[in-house]
């Protein structure tokens, strides 16, 4: 692939991402579905970002006498890696998903400019992987408009008088026909976009379109934009939600040792193999020039000299006695892996992504190893990845505890070589009691399932304060929210948002669990108070910073 080539592709990359950025807090404010946290814009840049920042590495690491001989092949698995690995969030596995299919779609045609027909390919394979990767598929979403994106492309391919390009065709005309047919695709995406509410409810019922599918338009317009030599994004703005959802260690071995090698013909599994034999918690990941490696041993350097003669770089190694000592002291950073303690026998470990030093403490309590998913539950794949192989055992069942964390999860536990059930938890509070279920000398089959019983039982519900005024007149920007499930049942002062929530919760309930928040507004006292019905009230710190209290009523 020649020089020129891999740069243009890194200006159209560069192009889209500074399109998401520019809409980043607007696309933010239509994030309704699946669920209504606010950062399907977030999600999106992080994983285009990872896209650009392995482009950059690409260009880094290869000088301009070796860029001509870097291979279509080579960009675009490296490419699609990347972008799974810093994938986040339902909306940002997904555009990971776009990414690999249509990179599988070039891989498969070496040789072919980039022309209207490579591209109407790569539309379609991006949504067959997009499809295929989602359990059930909802129409009215990102997966809609790229699917009717690559129709109209597939549909006006036999109406174009030049479908093709020789093998000659300067890089002007290579850019002006792109940029026409990614136009066609743009104007299906952006009508895809605006039949979205007529498809799926909930949409509908906020007054937006669909987040993710918003956010994909907004990449192509970038593109297009950057193919025709700049201006302003033509692309049409649109209106907030009418209702959101407020924001919603090895004891075995001493040395966390992490490193990247760089090399050619790299294959993973081999070094993974011999590093289980000197240590564990072994993570290998990356491609054939360039992996990055995670073992937890005793001999950091018997580790590093495996990978001789090949260049090792960013070289890290922790004494874990030392970091341990100092957990309980230091501020819970996002992407933190916490081990509980007395499970290196286990047959089965339970991985929970949490935030809040009260409920890392309780997931701990449980024999959980926890990974902190910072205050929006946001993990990416390859911090779930690095957590699964960080708990003590060869079989894991991992708790999500957010329905926006559950397909990163799933990709993650593709993603290992150890067997990993994800449990479909889409709460703290339901992960919390699927925790308590955890057998360690079961397997993760088994786990999985009496988990899964757990979560039945349990109704969950949350207060939280609005984020910003309803336009419908209902609250105004710091009232308490009180949820159920993921219903919004009322709204005002937070002792009486409270007490409807514990009241609707109470019902056949014998245990309501409240566990505090950040901020909370109202004293434990206070809280007893309100309790007014049979179940027996349960307070405990909980420690997470957008919801004042979190419930769940077994």
């Amino acid at each position: 692939m020649s020089d020129a080539a891999i740069l243009r592709f890194h200006a159209l990359v560069e192009a889209g991402l500074a399109a998401l950025e520019e809409r980043r807090e607007e696309i933010n404010d239509l994030n309704v579905f699946p669920v209504a946290d606010g950062d399907t814009g977030d999600n999106m840049v992080l994983t285009l970002r990872a896209v650009r920042d392995e482009l950059d590495r690409i260009l880094r690491e290869s000088g301009p006498s070796t860029l001509d001989e870097i291979g279509r092949e080579e960009i675009v698995t490296s490419v699609a890696r990347a972008a799974l690995l810093g994938a986040r969030g339902n909306s940002g596995v997904i555009l990971s998903q776009l990414i690999r299919g249509a990179a599988e779609e070039l891989i498969s045609r070496p040789g072919e400019l980039i022309d209207p027909v490579l591209i109407g390919a790569a539309l379609a394979g991006a949504a067959d992987q997009a499809y295929g990767s989602v359990r059930n598929p909802t129409e009215g979403t990102i997966l809609t408009v790229v699917r009717e994106m690559a129709s109209r492309v597939a549909t006006e391919l036999p109406r174009m008088e030049q479908p093709r390009l020789p093998g000659d065709a300067t890089a002007a005309a290579q850019d002006a026909l792109a940029a026409a047919v990614m136009a066609q695709a743009l104007d299906a995406g952006e009508r895809s976009v605006k039949r979205g509410p007529d498809l799926l409810p909930v949409l509908r019922e906020a007054g937006v379109v669909d987040a993710g599918g918003y956010g994909l338009t907004v990449v192509l317009a970038g593109m297009v934009q950057a193919l025709r030599g700049g201006g302003p994004l033509a692309l049409e703005h649109y209106a907030p939600a009418r209702v959101t959802h407020p924001e919603h260690a090895s004891s075995t071995f001493r040395y966390c040792t992490n490193f990247a090698v760089t090399g050619t013909g790299l294959e993973q599994r081999p070094y993974v193999e011999a590093l289980e034999q000197i240590g564990d918690s072994v993570l290998v990941v990356g491609d054939r020039g360039t992996l990055k490696v995670h073992v937890h041993t005793d001999s950091p350097e018997q580790a590093m000299a495996l990978f001789e003669p090949h260049v090792l770089s960013h070289i890290d190694v922790a004494d874990m006695r030392e970091q341990v000592s100092r957990r309980d002291s230091r501020l819970a950073i996002p992407g933190s892996v916490y081990a509980p303690a007395g499970v290196e026998d286990a047959v089965c470990g339970a991985l929970a992504v949490a935030t809040g030093e009260g409920f890392r403490t309780l997931f701990l309590s449980l024999g959980a190893t926890v990974l902190d998913g910072g205050a929006t539950l946001n993990p990416s794949t390859s911090e779930l990845l690095a957590a699964i192989h960080a708990v003590s055992a060869e079989d894991v069942v991992l708790l999500p505890n957010s329905a926006n964390v559950q397909m990163a999860a799933e990709r993650a536990a593709e993603l290992s070589e150890k067997r990993v059930e994800v449990v479909p938890s889409r709460s703290l509070q339901a992960g919390l009691a699927a925790a308590v279920a955890l057998d360690p000398g079961r397997d993760a089959p088994t786990n999985a399932q009496a988990m899964r019983a757990a979560i039945a039982a349990v109704r969950t519900g949350a207060v939280a304060p609005a984020a910003r005024d309803d336009p419908g007149g209902r609250f105004v920007e710091g009232d308490a929210l009180g949820f159920v499930e993921d219903e919004l049942v009322i709204w005002g002062q937070p002792a009486t948002a409270l007490r409807a929530v514990l009241d609707h919760l109470g019902q056949r309930a014998e245990v309501i669990t409240c566990l505090r928040g950040v901020g909370a507004p109202l004293e434990d006292r206070e809280v007893l108070e309100l309790a007014g019905g049979p179940a027996e009230l349960e307070l405990a710190p909980g420690g997470q910073g957008s919801y004042w209290w979190l419930l769940s009523a077994e």
